[in-house]
């Protein structure tokens, strides 16, 4: 027997349109509810040119959300614009039951059919690695932000990727605006415990 909310086929995913607005709301809000701030970090990526979000959806339902959004490599030859992955959420009911995987996946396709060479993203390298990414790190790239321990920016290099394309990723500005940048305070000495880095 299938456990409540376990997606039994792949889910459908598109762009997300304005007038998905209020249930990727909902859904952010119920996946960061200790982190109130993505909400707003969402709704202002929404309006970027730059940025592009899509929507998972069973039976009709948003059930996750992924997005994408032009960052840069500041590389000693110039800059390298790439793409960077977040947030990514799903719905309570849905986690655990490949939702999260296809969003992922369809986000790194649309990566490589934008042009961008890579991708890259601050999240759980348990999870992330389990899904193909690799440390920034073994690509030369460093965090935005000294609050993004090392292994947690993490990175899939695209066939447009070439090995000079290494140094600081630089974050939109709209996720500094709204203080999304790496963890803070208790929450990052927390992180660094797990991850061996104190």
């Amino acid at each position: 027997m299938q456990g409540v909310g376990r997606v039994t086929r792949s889910p459908a995913i598109r762009a997300q349109s304005p007038q998905d607005a209020a249930d990727v709301r909902r859904l952010l809000a119920g996946a960061f509810a200790g982190e109130p701030e993505v909400v707003g970090l969402e709704e202002a990526l929404a309006q970027r040119a730059d940025s592009h979000g899509f929507v998972a959806l069973v039976d009709g339902a948003i059930v996750g959300q992924v997005r994408l959004t032009r960052g840069w490599v500041d590389a000693p030859e110039r800059l390298v614009s790439v793409l960077v992955l977040g947030p990514l959420s799903v719905g309570s009911d849905h986690r655990r039951s490949g939702v999260g995987r296809s969003l992922v996946s369809f986000a790194v396709a649309e990566a490589e059919r934008l042009g961008a060479p890579a991708v890259l993203l601050e999240g759980d390298p348990g999870y992330y690695a389990r899904l193909g990414w690799r440390p920034a790190s073994d690509f030369g790239i460093t965090p935005p932000s000294d609050r993004i321990p090392a292994p947690a920016c993490q990175a899939i290099a695209l066939p447009g990727y070439e090995p000079w394309m290494r140094g600081r990723l630089v974050y939109a500005d709209t996720f500094w605006e709204h203080d999304c940048v790496g963890l803070r305070g208790a929450r990052l000495a927390e992180v660094n415990e797990a991850l061996g880095l104190t």
